[in-house]
């Protein structure tokens, strides 16, 4: 069992990280429209004693609630029977004015519909300009695009330059006249798409300028129903459910979709598990073990691993895994040994990467996957190229009890550890260092997702969540697993990342509420120490944990139900038979660790 001791080798080493204004090009595109007019078909009648307010707490207006309701029914192609509750209802979607507006809109007819919007009431000024801004602009373009420079020319400057706004704007539509106007349209128009079919476009930017009593912004309805599911999603304690909101019903998670169950127990191994990661597509496991190999298992389309590569070749036991960022390749790395590159499909090794009179600790990938980063023993971090040229090193950065390492997805910000109590970020582009400070030693970490966050593994059995995107700031800290003598791993997961999972050295898998620090699960079936958990990144109810006693668990869902298969099936040579019983917690997969490609 690997230690955490002064006089004792690194090991059981840690994560590898997976290498977590109006221009020119605003003109309206000519594109199909998708809606008609709508309200030209209408004709109003007379309310027969319906109510203004709607709703069991009266809180919606009933004409804006009929206006939203024919406005989403026309954008999604239903016409008539937009027109229909048009008249129904006696509500119209558009007053005359506005009709009259939109149909001057459509059919080119600018000077016309310049006048009507002087008509329609607006009080604000600054909108009535930009409205009449957008329709001059478009009819410039039209002229241009028609060959009528002079037209164009005189659009500009006695029209639109007098409404005194959008400078910028104005000035690059004088350059579309100094230069060569055919040219400068190239870009904005397709051959073959008439001008009017922009019109629809420009009606939408208008509704995004006009007050929504004028014209009813387009997806309205589609919006409010979003906010509400976002809402309920964000109320949901724990929310992590795979499938969509549905909107017959108001919106809750239960403890069922926290992955609790043991599914299956991988036993490739034949000593202790120190380390385990899915890779970024989800589809693969890889392990690394004291038994000095490393396994690749594959995620079937049931969900079911099974084993395809038994990678051998390191003379001590193998400390961590990393997957490039296109999981073709995987790299591992031994106890103060080497680095190995293997294919993941053929499971041949590519590459060792070594350096003389040192060990390499860690290993992980650049974003370009044309560079590997690892940490080795005498405290310096070193960037390879593939082919084993080195191309930098950081003398000094470490300290040689924990090998962490991370590397943000733009390749710009290293992680690593500086003392024993603190870790170093280190952006390469501009040099800056800043640094998290701990009051204990840390011995393991890993990057968010999105790259703003932190989780750090303290020696005082406890997990501290750092917000890193400016001044690292503490924000959450997570305690009850068990840590005396080894490095435990923690890790993010769940739908959007919205929990943790820590090993243990009671033998458990611990789920903290990221955002609360609420322990909602402890997960038991191991018999040894369990060293590292994964979370599937991509199937948020499949969670992996490597142990002690020389097994893997993947972790599902309580109602799942679990496919039976014969060893030996046509799935496969990959040995895997069922168990009745597996600690009370239903049948479970035994894997006997044979290969299978």
């Amino acid at each position: 069992m690997g230690g955490f001791e002064d006089d004792e080798p690194p090991s059981k080493r840690a994560r590898a990280s997976s290498v977590e204004s109006a221009t020119l090009s605003d003109i309206p595109c000519y594109s199909k429209p998708t809606n008609p007019l709508g309200g030209t078909m209408a004709r109003p009648l007379t309310s027969q004693g319906k109510e203004v307010m709607v709703g069991s707490k009266g809180l919606i207006k009933r004409d804006e609630f009929v206006r939203i309701i024919t406005k989403s029914l026309y954008t999604l192609g239903y016409e008539k029977t937009g027109a229909v509750l048009e008249e129904e209802s006696g509500i119209t979607l558009h007053s005359p004015p506005v009709n009259v507006f939109r149909k001057q809109v459509l059919d080119g007819n600018w000077d016309s519909a310049v006048v009507t919007l002087n008509t329609l009431d607006l009080l604000d000024e600054n909108i009535v300009k930009s409205a009449v801004f957008l329709l001059l602009e478009q009819k410039f373009f039209e002229l241009l695009r028609n060959g009528n420079v002079m037209g164009a020319m005189k659009t500009l400057q006695s029209e639109i330059s007098p409404l005194g706004i959008n400078r910028k704007r104005v000035h690059e539509m004088a350059s579309c006249l100094i230069s060569s106007p055919q040219n400068v349209l190239v870009g904005f128009s397709k051959p073959g798409i008439e001008s009017s079919n922009s019109r629809f476009k420009l009606l939408e930017e208008l509704q995004k300028v006009l007050p929504p009593t004028v014209m009813v912004p387009e997806r309205r309805l589609e919006n409010l129903v979003e906010q509400a599911l976002t809402v309920q999603r964000e109320a949901c304690y724990l929310h992590n459910s795979v499938d969509g909101l549905s909107l017959y019903i108001d919106h809750h998670c239960g403890r069922d979709q926290i992955p609790s169950q043991v599914l299956q127990v991988l036993c490739a191994h034949s000593d202790e598990v120190w380390f385990l990661q899915f890779s970024n597509n989800g589809k693969y496991l890889a392990s690394a073990s004291n038994d000095k190999t490393a396994v690749i298992w594959k995620v079937d389309e049931d969900g079911e691993l099974l084993l395809k590569h038994t990678l051998t070749g390191h003379e001590k036991p193998v400390m961590m895994v990393a997957w490039s960022p296109d999981d073709c390749q995987l790299l591992t790395c031994g106890m103060e040994e080497v680095i190995r590159r293997w294919d993941v499909e053929s499971g041949e090794c590519i590459h060792v990467y070594e350096k003389y009179g040192v060990g390499l600790l860690s290993c992980g990938w650049f974003p370009d996957e044309k560079q590997i980063l690892s940490g080795l023993n005498d405290q310096s971090l070193c960037l390879w190229d593939l082919d084993g040229k080195q191309a930098d090193c950081w003398e000094g950065q470490r300290s040689t009890k924990t090998s962490d390492f991370a590397v943000s997805k733009d390749g710009k910000l290293i992680i690593s550890t500086s003392r024993d109590s603190a870790i170093l970020l280190f952006n390469r582009d501009t040099k800056q260092e800043r640094l998290i400070e701990e009051e204990h030693t840390v011995t393991s970490f890993s990057l968010s997702e999105d790259g703003d966050f932190l989780l750090v593994n303290l020696v005082n059995e406890q997990i501290h969540l750092w917000n890193i995107r400016n001044d690292p700031i503490r924000v959450k800290r997570y305690t009850g697993h068990k840590r005396s003598r080894f490095v435990i791993r923690s890790c993010f997961g769940g739908s959007e990342q919205a929990f943790i999972a820590s090993g243990s050295e009671d033998a458990k898998v611990y789920i903290w509420h990221r955002a609360s620090g609420d322990v909602i699960e402890t997960l038991s079936g191991h018999s040894g120490a369990v060293n590292c958990v994964s979370w599937n990144p991509t199937n948020p109810h499949m969670l992996a944990s490597a142990s002690d006693d020389h097994t893997i668990r993947i972790w599902g869902l309580k109602k799942a139900t679990v496919k039976r298969r014969d060893a030996g099936s046509s799935s496969g040579s990959n040995g895997i038979h069922m168990n009745g019983s597996a600690n009370g917690n239903g049948f479970v997969h035994q894997c006997n660790g044979s290969r299978s490609k």
